[in-house]
């Protein structure tokens, strides 16, 4: 789907739009037929991040500045929760398992828990934008948010993709690993997801599976948008 006006003639596809500073590789979409720009107006957009490390926090001061409730969750901080300029960091990984019950909870690494139980915790019904740069494990967390019916509460869903092995815990061979990459896409458009953003790095090496091919890349960073979705 487009985001923003149409283009004009000549002119070539439409870049998607994002808050200025959001950087090259994030995009939000604001196209007016779609809720994110009116939840900004209106100071009640809520946005969650996922990732290790969070070196890249570009978009994420874009939306502070334009008013949204941001967290971010990267269990790599010191702190249990702690708020700089204006974001919310918490030390928790989102996973798609349940924490190892014979594992006392003191004694596990990190603290991990799936984005439903996440939500409850938090009081959080929606989200109006969902960022995740997970390292290759994009792929059995989006199952999890199709598995747990989460999907239904997001706005925005954007992810970065990792083409150059399965990711965590999928395996078979080839065409397996493809048809099951491809099921969650399918799944994201049942769900009325739509693309309207991808970006690559073309400098970076382009792997696919191992394999080196012709016009492939090992990382696409993606951005739907739920054109069903409603807040609350």
């Amino acid at each position: 789907v487009s985001c923003g006006p149409s283009p004009g003639p000549g002119s070539g596809p439409e870049p998607a739009e994002g808050p200025p500073g959001a950087g090259p590789a994030w995009r939000v979409c604001l196209d007016e037929r779609f809720s994110l720009v009116h939840r900004v107006r209106s100071k009640h957009c809520r946005v969650y991040s996922l990732g290790l490390g969070m070196v890249d926090k570009q978009l994420e001061l874009a939306l502070v500045g334009a008013g949204c409730e941001v967290h971010c969750f990267d269990p790599s901080i010191k702190q249990a929760h702690l708020q700089d300029s204006h974001i919310w960091h918490h030390r928790l990984s989102v996973d798609w398992r349940d924490p190892n019950p014979a594992i006392p909870a003191q004694n596990q690494r990190r603290s991990t828990k799936k984005l439903a139980a996440i939500l409850n915790d938090f009081g959080h019904r929606k989200i109006d934008v969902l960022k995740a740069d997970m390292e290759s494990a994009e792929w059995k967390i989006l199952e999890n948010l199709v598995l747990e019916d989460v999907l239904g509460e997001i706005g925005q869903l954007l992810l970065q993709v990792h083409l150059h092995w399965p990711g965590f815990e999928v395996g078979g061979d080839d065409s397996t690993v493809v048809r099951y990459w491809y099921s969650l896409l399918r799944e994201l458009q049942r769900h009325h997801f739509l693309l309207f953003y991808s970006h690559c790095d073309v400098t970076k090496p382009r792997l696919f599976l191992h394999k080196n091919l012709f016009n492939a890349s090992s990382t696409y960073t993606l951005g739907w948008v739920n054109t069903q979705w409603k807040p609350q």
